[in-house]
């Protein structure tokens, strides 16, 4: 764990990708936990304690990343760009991703007043969605295996996409939220495809990009999918209560 503490600190694009993170989510946080004491609504808090969450996971996560705790050396399988070369695995990104993405659909869920059993599918797509990718991350026996897990991991990717282009504007718009939830699920969309993309380009896929640079590339899509997002939904809830509480059936008709 020393070792993996010292290659850290010793890769100044890695150590800052981790840290401004770490302030961010700290940050954010903070910010949630004043906006939240001026929400009254049971629902509209549950929405933004889940939200906050996300950042509660991130920065234990990525603390466990600074310290070298979830960090390991990995030798690439034979075919590989870096084939037979150690490289850093930074696999505590995927355990982030595996508790704290199930809080962003959570609350995209109950923003657009969907029902528990929509919910729950999604995160559960989600959840395998991770899980598989850390699978592509550490698998070293064999390349074509790596690109196999990155595959099931996409096809999980795209059943959550499922839901949020089909069934959840459907019922955002019933409930009246159809404009924050579409704003919210573009940036979740756009910033979601980018992860597979650094995954292909970073040392983890074709290695085109160094350790440094691809840390930075899923650092850079956190900040706007976890916490630009927490602060954009927590500022729609704390101003506009109405639409959060307010039952499908009563929500008013939007053009």
């Amino acid at each position: 764990m020393e070792e993996m503490y010292q290659a850290v600190l010793d890769n100044a694009a890695l150590a800052s990708s981790i840290y401004i993170n770490i302030a961010l989510a700290g940050l954010t946080i903070l910010i949630i936990a004043i906006w939240s004491r001026s929400i009254q609504s049971s629902r509209a808090r549950l929405i933004t304690y889940a939200t906050m969450m996300i950042s509660v996971v991130s920065i234990s996560s990525y603390m466990g990343l600074a310290s070298g705790l979830t960090i390991s050396e990995i030798t690439m399988p034979e075919g590989h760009a870096l084939a037979g070369e150690e490289t850093i695995a930074l696999w505590g990104r995927y355990l982030t991703w595996a508790f704290s993405t199930p809080f962003i659909l959570l609350a995209l869920g109950m923003l657009a007043g969907s029902t528990a059993d929509k919910i729950f599918s999604a995160i559960v797509l989600d959840v395998f969605m991770c899980l598989t990718g850390l699978a592509a991350a550490l698998t070293t026996s064999s390349l074509a295996f790596r690109w196999f897990w990155y595959a099931v991991s996409t096809a999980f990717m795209l059943g959550v996409f499922y839901y949020l282009l089909v069934e959840w504007p459907k019922e955002a718009e019933a409930q009246g939220t159809a404009g924050i939830f579409n704003t919210l699920r573009l940036l979740t969309l756009v910033m979601w495809l980018g992860y597979p993309i650094v995954w292909a380009l970073g040392n983890e896929g074709f290695a085109v990009l160094g350790v440094g640079v691809t840390s930075w590339g899923y650092s850079a899509l956190d900040i706007f999918a976890k916490y630009i997002f927490t602060m954009i939904l927590v500022l729609y809830v704390k101003e506009e209560p109405e639409s959060i509480t307010t039952s499908p059936s009563e929500a008013p008709a939007t053009a």
